[in-house]
């Protein structure tokens, strides 16, 4: 496309690309924006060096003019966005890009990669969090996922609402605060579990988290509590019955005088299984396959698509396609959200029509104006922006958003 455009003059055209999905996963009734702060970041190092260029002629993928093109590329344009953190529904224009075709073009992979896959965690996430009314939930799905990815997920989850991650990396880049517990390894290593208790509370002290499901939970609450003191900070169980042996664990410690002595749960939670221990005496959360991976929807079905752009005259032209099932509203789009009483009540998404009722919140702000990124929304500043954006997002949803039974998006998108 690139090279056929540079050939003619016409990929030099101004032109508006959107990012939006077209529909949201079955039973899903709004989904939440997250990877604009990794975007951002991405789009700042996005250039083509010596070895790419290099690749690129050697394989012949692109001419000699195109090559000299790329080696220039710097993206100069205008980019807005939902907010890291906003809710969106189907159609809604999360990611705004004004520049030529040329240079935004290059940008789909890039901006869809990160946003389907950081947009589909936080979706899965949130809907985690609300399910746990409360009760805080820990991130930890790194060996479930990709290296890179696992570090994505884990600030996506916290965004949504995670209270923590297991990957350190996440930590060290994000400042997401990190936890952890010992593996069924530790106390397999030991010759007794009563030894790998003590010799793991002799290195982190009595409010540690012992791991109480390798042999048999009874004896291991007992043995635990012997060697920690009734201070024992929390316990770990993995596998099982949860309601029933979370019930039976609570009653042992209090019996046992660990009244303060709080309980973990792990073992491939997700949305339900969590919403299913709402009545168990449950204090905290550990998730990992399900929140990395989308709770089954690993991609937020996100798509990249041109929408309007100037024809030879210089005037601009709103573009769409028609395809059956596929066909996109051109021009450039004006997002809205309406309220009633401070409650979500409609998405109106405008088109070329800039217009902000006063009970409306404009939804798109400038993420990138003449190239230049605004940092406000990258790095560690930009998650905890994005978390406490998400917070107010959320905040604002009908209570019908909440359930987690089949049916319709929150709040209707309309094309005004």
């Amino acid at each position: 496309m690139l090279e056929a455009g540079l050939r003619d003059g016409t990929a030099l055209r101004d032109s508006v690309f959107e990012v939006f999905t077209r529909r949201l996963p079955p039973g899903r009734r709004y989904g939440i924006v997250a990877g604009t702060g990794r975007f951002l970041d991405e789009l700042r190092r996005f250039r083509f060096g010596e070895q790419e260029l290099e690749w690129l002629a050697s394989e012949r993928v692109v001419d000699s003019a195109t090559i000299d093109w790329l080696a220039d590329y710097r993206f100069s344009g205008d980019i807005w966005g939902y907010r890291e953190g906003e809710a969106f529904f189907p159609n809604s224009p999360i990611l705004v890009v004004e520049s030529s075709f040329a240079e935004a073009v290059l940008l789909e992979t890039l901006a869809l990669s990160v946003f389907n896959y950081d947009s589909a965690v936080a979706s899965a996430a949130a809907r985690m969090v609300s399910a746990a009314d409360g009760r805080p939930l820990a991130e930890m799905g790194s060996r479930r996922t990709g290296e890179r990815s696992a570090v994505a997920a884990a600030r996506a989850a916290y965004i949504a609402g995670f209270g923590a991650t297991s990957n350190l990396e996440a930590g060290r880049s994000y400042g997401i605060p990190t936890m952890g517990t010992a593996a069924h390894a530790f106390t397999l290593l030991y010759d007794s579990e009563e030894a790998a208790f003590r010799a793991q509370v002799d290195a982190l002290g009595s409010g540690t988290t012992l791991l109480v499901d390798t042999y048999d939970i009874e004896k291991a609450v007992e043995t635990a509590v012997m060697v920690a003191g009734p201070e024992l900070g929390c316990v770990r169980i993995d596998s099982g019955d949860l309601p029933q042996l979370v019930a039976a664990v609570r009653a042992q410690l209090d019996s046992l005088g660990a009244t303060g002595t709080k309980i973990t749960v792990t073992n491939d939670l997700d949305e339900f299984t969590i919403a299913a221990l709402r009545a168990a005496p449950v204090d905290s959360y550990g998730v990992g396959t399900s929140v990395v991976t989308g709770s089954g929807h690993p991609a937020a079905s996100m798509v990249f698509k041109l929408v309007a752009h100037k024809n030879a005259d210089g005037a601009w032209v709103s573009v769409g396609k028609k395809s059956a099932e596929k066909a996109t509203v051109g021009g450039r789009k004006f997002p809205v959200r309406s309220r009633r009483a401070g409650v979500a009540a409609e998405e109106i998404i405008r088109v070329d029509d800039q217009t902000v009722r006063a009970s409306e919140r404009t939804l798109l702000v400038p993420l990138v104006t003449g190239g230049e990124i605004d940092d406000r929304y990258t790095g560690t500043s930009g998650v905890a922006l994005a978390r406490e954006h998400r917070e107010a997002a959320i905040g604002e949803l009908p209570a019908s958003a909440f359930s987690l039974g089949r049916g319709e998006a929150a709040i209707p998108t309309r094309f005004e």
